[in-house]
């Protein structure tokens, strides 16, 4: 089997479930949660994508927005993430962790010593979703508004899909998931991955898609935080927070963590 990217069936051997779909104007709302892929499936992806997945992948989970006149598509699956993950090596974290790391994975899977190459074992990525269709996503100075999502709109569908998740052998976190809310006239989806090194760095990188039923205009805003470990331990303390606690909430973090990168995009929908 190839990439799943594109795809909404469940890996061979996974057993099916019906995704859980919600139709609001002229959009389809899809989301999938299956349980964590097992060993045949992940040698598989292993295979496809050329680097050791992380300890939990759910490889069959995706988030779908649709809108059905005309057939356009963003989703939101760990394949297609994971793909864009480096794999050169060149932003692989120089640390004694790695080491760590390659050595829990040699435990994990036979002949993994072939797999693991040099790549961004963090698993940071900087995925923004894959489209599918005309019109694609340009470039946009149009913020997503706000003030339209601070109302107290009632919330017509809510749901929230654990893409991966690794330990980095037990020096911190890497995960993505994706919550997404759909209100009478908008939605807004949020993609995040939250890496936190201990001892090194913490990156947070968010895809927000906002798409407004009226007018049918999609907007996609990504934002890439970063921050040394040492100099964020330090702001917890600060502010007299459980730092042991903050230090696992990706929530408090975002508020600290600073931005080094930030694009606009948008789609008009005819």
């Amino acid at each position: 089997m190839a990439a799943n990217g594109g795809l909404h069936e469940p890996f061979p051997g996974t057993a099916a479930s019906p995704p859980n779909t919600f139709r609001h104007r002229e959009f389809k709302i899809e989301t999938q949660k299956l349980p964590i892929l097992k060993a045949g499936p992940i040698d598989e992806m292993t295979k496809n994508l050329g680097i050791a997945p992380p300890e939990m992948i759910f490889g069959d989970n995706y988030v779908l927005i649709e809108h059905e006149p005309t057939g356009w598509t963003i989703k939101f699956n760990a394949f297609d993430a994971l793909d864009k993950v480096d794999k050169t090596g060149q932003a692989m974290l120089q640390v004694a962790h790695s080491g760590e790391w390659k050595k829990s994975r040699e435990h994990h899977h036979e002949g993994i010593k072939e797999v693991v190459k040099p790549f961004d074992w963090s698993y940071t990525t900087d995925y923004k979703g894959t489209t599918s269709a005309e019109p694609q996503f340009q470039p946009s100075t149009t913020p997503i508004p706000l003030g339209l999502l601070r109302r107290p709109d009632p919330i017509r569908f809510f749901d929230e899909v654990m893409l991966y998740e690794d330990e980095l052998a037990d020096n911190g976190m890497s995960m993505l998931s994706c919550k997404i809310r759909v209100m009478p006239d908008r939605l807004l989806l949020l993609v995040r991955l939250f890496m936190r090194l201990d001892g090194v760095m913490c990156r947070i990188r968010d895809t927000r898609v906002f798409v407004e039923f009226g007018t049918k205009e999609v907007i996609r805003e990504y934002t890439a935080k970063e921050e040394q470990y040492e100099i964020l331990r330090q702001k917890l303390a600060m502010t007299r927070e459980d730092v042991p606690a903050s230090l696992r909430d990706a929530n408090k973090l975002s508020e600290l963590v600073p931005v080094v990168e930030k694009t606009l995009e948008r789609v008009q929908l005819p």
